[in-house]
């Protein structure tokens, strides 16, 4: 369901305003007429700020959509929406509408955030109820060799910088495809133990799919390779690995790979293999992990796979 939300500004009263008395003339009439007809104009209301957010009531883990439409296209630089003091990028998605993506994650707080839109010089404070939701727990041993693997630096620093992309091109059109067609072995947002060590601030960052080794891998969407690393250059954790770029703050990226079928620079559409399924990295056996980001944070992509997402 979506909500939409309005706020309503009122156009300037003009009051004591002294007209003088002319005789019947038409010349006198028009300049009667003349003074009421420009405080008239003035006095038109501004037409309100446009707000969609969607979904109406989401839980954690969901990306947050909200659509903004404005009535004067000079104004359309200036919209921004935020929320504590996070500035969110808005998009323009078409003539006069645009759209910012809020992320949320399974280590935030459930309850009431406020969200600051403002655009046309007008400002509206909207407040929206994230859910609870239950994440399982899971336990994960890891073979000697594998266990306490550490990320290289160079690594972390491919990663950051993939996370951090905010293309202003919005790349995807409708669903997300399923990258694999394995099994969901893992499901978004599990909390783990790590050979009996609870992990704090761990969540698992996307979907596992348990295909077959070599079984193929095809991008979701349309999207930009910005990132292919392999174990050899040090993508201890990751494995061999390719990252998209969908645009607008969102992609994607996929871990363990055992054959890589593109190149950095590439373009890639729906449905185009990118590469198979491996067990490189911080793997206990074959499988693909999708990991899906919006503006730099892990959300969940089950939801972008069942709805259009502006």
């Amino acid at each position: 369901m979506t909500t939409e939300y309005y706020a309503r500004t009122c156009g300037k009263k003009l009051l004591g305003l002294v007209v003088p008395v002319f005789k019947t003339n038409v010349r006198a009439s028009s300049v009667l007429l003349g003074i009421f007809a420009l405080p008239f104009a003035l006095a038109a209301p501004a037409k309100a700020l446009q707000v969609e957010v969607n979904p109406a009531t989401p839980q954690l883990g969901d990306t947050i959509s909200v659509v903004v439409s404005l009535d004067n296209p000079a104004n359309g630089s200036n919209v921004t929406v935020t929320n504590g003091d996070q500035t969110y990028p808005a998009y323009e998605i078409a003539p006069l509408q645009y759209r910012a993506l809020i992320p949320t994650t399974p280590l935030e707080k459930a309850g009431t955030r406020t969200l600051r839109v403002a655009g046309e010089g007008q400002v509206q404070n909207l407040s929206v109820q994230v859910r609870q939701r239950k994440f399982p727990v899971q336990r994960i041993n890891l073979p000697p060799g594998k266990a306490g693997v550490e990320a290289t630096e160079y690594e972390l620093k491919r990663a950051a910088e993939f996370k951090a992309l905010q293309t202003p091109e919005k790349f995807w059109d409708g669903p997300f495809l399923a990258p694999n067609k394995g099994r969901v072995s893992t499901i978004y947002g599990v909390r783990r133990y790590y050979n009996g060590k609870f992990a704090d601030d761990y969540y698992h960052r996307g979907i596992d799919y348990a295909g077959a080794a070599g079984s193929p891998v095809v991008a979701p969407a349309a999207g930009r390779v910005v990132l292919v690393g392999k174990v050899s250059q040090g993508f201890r954790i990751h494995g061999n690995v390719v990252g998209i770029d969908h645009g607008q703050g969102v992609a994607s990226i996929f871990m363990h790979l055992s054959r890589i079928n593109v190149k950095e620079g590439d373009f890639v559409k729906p449905g185009q293999l990118i590469g198979a399924v491996g067990s490189t990295g911080a793997a206990t056996g074959p499988h693909l992990h999708w990991g899906f980001y919006v503006n730099g944070k892990s959300v969940d992509p089950v939801p972008w796979r069942n709805q259009v997402v502006k």
